[in-house]
């Protein structure tokens, strides 16, 4: 089956879980025999091989006329962007940033754009779109290519900000009732779509995430910190959860001084938590690293004794996958969609930091009981294969083809 998938994110431009999980995806429906023409905002280059395209809509030519499909559902999918007044136009070319700026909403549009003229080029038998920012060029390549689509949410407005953006929510409803089938990343996700989008749960498939396959004898540099070392991966964001991370470190430092916490990561909170580790008097004890990504998240796990994600709402998490498999024991929420298929993890609720401290100070100081967990949880990640995935994909094609 030829595939037209839409997405973000596709390495090397990584700035989230999304871009791995599109290429473990990707990969996987390749081996399957599967073709994937792949687009994306900006890519660094393109890329293509014998069943495989990397396309960046920034070397796409803008339809020198307009046809009577794409610009009046945009005005309905996307009304407060004004066709008229083009940004970052170079020639005839919409000239994408493919990051989550101020001009999000108008690269989303122009993306639609963009899809209008490829689904008229290209052939296809079936559309993906990856997360809301692709819904609406979705929309538009199966109005014109009259193939059918399937949505793919990894997350949604419930789970980004306690604040509900509505003019996001409605380009996700609309995606989700224009799709043939809706995937869910989890089942936490399946019922916020069906419950919050009142989308009929028999359009709803739960596809859970794998992980990528790695070298784990490779040779990496630990030789960093004396201390032990408890390490939270991801964006510093509302929905992951790193003030409760904060509140449990500086509950397990009274009992035992000899850890180190590190925040992975960067994002809108990232000034904040330093102040309040600093107002906290635990800067001795803590380490912001900024962004990692390929070889330095690798380090960085060599060097973890303990991986915990407290996440408020998190639709899945690939990163517990990723500590697992560099044999490390994790802690997750059980506001998280990863807790379905991790059973053998320490789950404790996201705002319960006696719980989760107590479950770091456990799993630091008690090495059998530690080595014990982590065995249970690699016997669980052998299920959890982006091949599993793909095979669940698949069937979802079948199934609207």
């Amino acid at each position: 089956m030829k595939i037209l998938m839409l997405g973000w994110e596709y390495p090397p431009h990584i700035s989230g879980g999304l871009a791995t999980a599109c290429q473990g995806l990707v990969e996987s429906l390749l081996k399957k025999g599967h073709e994937v023409l792949f687009l994306l905002p900006k890519a660094v280059e393109e890329m293509q091989s014998e069943r495989f395209r990397l396309i960046s809509a920034s070397n796409v030519e803008l339809p020198k006329k307009k046809d009577s499909i794409t610009y009046p559902l945009l005005r309905k999918l996307i009304p407060n962007v004004d066709p008229t007044q083009i940004h970052n136009l170079s020639g005839d070319k919409y000239n994408f940033s493919g990051a989550y700026g101020p001009n999000l909403i108008e690269e989303v549009y122009w993306l639609a754009v963009v899809i209008s003229k490829l689904a008229k080029e290209l052939e296809f038998d079936i559309i993906h779109a990856h997360d809301w920012l692709t819904f609406p060029a979705g929309i538009i390549a199966k109005e014109i290519s009259r193939k059918p689509l399937v949505v793919h949410v990894h997350a949604t407005a419930f789970d980004r900000s306690a604040k509900i953006n509505h003019e996001i929510y409605e380009i996700e409803r609309q995606g989700m009732l224009v799709a043939d089938k809706v995937m869910a990343v989890s089942n936490l996700t399946k019922k916020i779509i069906i419950d919050k989008y009142h989308i009929d749960a028999k359009k709803v498939i739960t596809t859970y995430n794998g992980v990528k396959q790695k070298d784990t004898s490779q040779n990496l540099d630990t030789s960093r910190f004396k201390e032990k070392i408890v390490t939270f991966l991801g964006r510093i964001t509302y929905q992951k959860g790193p003030e409760y991370f904060i509140e449990a470190a500086e509950k397990v430092l009274k009992k035992d001084k000899n850890v180190r916490f590190v925040m992975a990561g960067n994002g809108d909170l990232m000034t904040e938590m330093i102040k309040i580790v600093a107002a906290k008097r635990l800067s001795s004890h803590f380490h912001f690293t900024g962004f990692l990504k390929g070889r330095e998240v690798d380090r960085m796990l060599a060097m973890t004794d303990v991986f915990v994600m407290p996440s408020i709402s998190e639709p899945f998490g690939i990163a517990p996958l990723e500590a697992i498999q560099a044999n490390i024991p994790v802690i997750i929420s059980r506001q998280s969609g990863v807790a379905e298929v991790l059973p053998h993890a320490f789950i404790v609720d996201y705002w319960d930091t006696n719980s989760l401290s107590e479950a770091i100070y456990g799993l630091l100081n008690h090495k059998s009981f530690a080595k014990m967990v982590k065995g249970l949880n690699r016997v669980a990640l052998q299920n959890l294969t982006w091949g599993h995935a793909a095979e669940t994909v698949s069937s979802t094609y079948q199934s609207v083809a």
